[in-house]
Parts: structure tokens; C-alpha cells; sequence
């Protein structure tokens, strides 16, 4: 299975850090938060990955090279201008592949073992929920055993950023700038989504308050 890291956002609210900085190459705990996913897919098996990039795109190439130092074939779809989470993975899909794939958006951080998502895929998607933070209570769908819903009875949890795609959930679509959650939502109502939660360390690093959260989290496991 190959693995999809998004990294093509612009982190307008990490100002001035990502004025200079994209903000997949932002540190935390003296580690560039995309380091942590790959080497975390590493040691979960993942060996070919796929990164989108757009603002100062060059300078995640420039780090992160061909992967060969993380023991890893990285290779880059790079974006003219952001195309949002369903626009870029759309562009990637041949560097992807026609088998269902991992995807994880290069700015969260998370203890997650992506190891667990190296299974058989029944239908067009399976997210990983977390417990709403508190900059999102009311959560993104529902998780009702192993099904995800967008309405109806169940445990309404948030999106981590971490999920399996099968490349038919695009069937379809043209290219451009479009959202992955329609997509998601219209494949939910048809029974086609699975779901997981998990209820470890994880962190959307969209602030300048959770990057600090970050840096006590990592400093606490030193």
C-alpha cells in the first residue's frame, strides 16, 4: 500500500512561521512535523509515499530529497496553486496507483500506528475519528460501530486527517480545486465508509497555541 502525505496548505495561521517556512517543514520539538509521518510510515511499512506540496514547495523537496535517508521512494506532485485536500489527492492518483491508499495531512501530529491501516479496504474510504478538540465540539460525522454517517445515531467524532482511500472514490471528478468531504459524504450515504476511533495522542497543528502543545507532548516522552 502506498501512503499520501498533504503538505500543500499554506498555514496562514502560523504566521510569521510559515511567511518563510511551509508548514509541513514547521519543527516541533526540533523536528519538522512531516518528519514524524515519515518516519512513523516507515516503521509501519510503508516504503513509497507520495507528498503534495504548493507554498515553498521546494524547500520540502529540498529536505526531504528521495526519501533514501528515512529508508523510503518519495515522489512529489507539486501544485501550481493549492487545489484542496480532494484536488490534490485527484492529481496524485497516478503516482497512487489503482489500489486503495493511505493518506494523512502533513499537518497534524499523532502517536497513531499507521501499521493498523495495512488491511483489505470493503468499500470507498475508512477514517480514523478522534474525540472532538475544542475547536471543533460538535465533531465531523457519525461512527456507529464500525460505520461512519454524516447524520444519525452514534458518536459524533472529528476527522483526524487519517484514512484509506480507494482511487474510485474520484471516479468522475474533473481537475481542480475541490473538497475531499462531499466526496466522503456522498460515499457515506451509499454504505461506503468505515471508521475507527482513536482515542491516543494526536494534535491538529493549525495555531500557534497547539504547536505549543506539540512541543510539551514531545518534550514530555524525552
Amino acid at each position: 500500500m502506498k501512503a499520501m502525505i498533504l503538505a500543500a496548505g499554506k498555514g496562514e495561521r502560523l504566521r510569521p512561521l510559515t511567511l518563510h517556512t511551509p508548514k509541513p517543514l514547521v519543527r516541533a520539538g526540533g523536528v519538522p512535523l512531516i518528519e514524524y509521518h515519515i518516519r512513523a510510515l516507515a516503521a509501519a511499512g510503508f516504503d513509497e509515499l507520495v507528498i503534495n506540496h504548493a507554498w515553498l514547495g521546494e524547500q520540502i523537496e529540498a529536505y526531504l530529497q528521495d526519501g533514501a535517508r528515512f529508508g523510503v521512494r518519495i515522489r512529489y506532485s507539486a501544485e501550481g496553486e493549492p487545489l484542496e485536500t480532494g484536488g490534490g489527492i485527484l492529481r496524485a492518483l497516478p503516482l497512487l496507483g489503482e489500489a486503495p491508499f493511505l493518506v494523512v495531512n502533513g499537518d497534524i501530529w499523532t502517536e497513531y500506528d499507521f501499521a493498523r491501516l495495512r488491511r483489505p479496504l470493503a468499500g470507498l474510504a475508512h477514517l480514523v475519528l478522534v474525540d472532538n478538540p475544542e475547536h471543533n465540539p460538535a465533531g465531523d460525522f457519525i461512527l456507529c460501530g464500525e460505520r461512519v454517517s454524516a447524520t444519525g445515531e452514534g458518536q459524533p467524532l472529528t476527522y483526524s486527517g487519517m484514512a484509506v482511500l480507494h482511487p474510485a472514490l474520484f471516479a468522475g471528478q474533473r481537475p481542480g480545486a475541490f473538497r475531499l468531504a462531499p466526496l466522503l459524504r456522498e460515499a457515506m450515504a451509499q454504505g461506503q465508509v468505515s471508521g475507527e476511533r482513536f482515542a491516543g495522542p494526536w494534535v491538529d497543528v493549525g495555531t500557534h497555541e497547539r504547536l505549543a502543545q506539540v512541543e510539551r507532548l514531545v518534550e514530555a516522552r524525552r
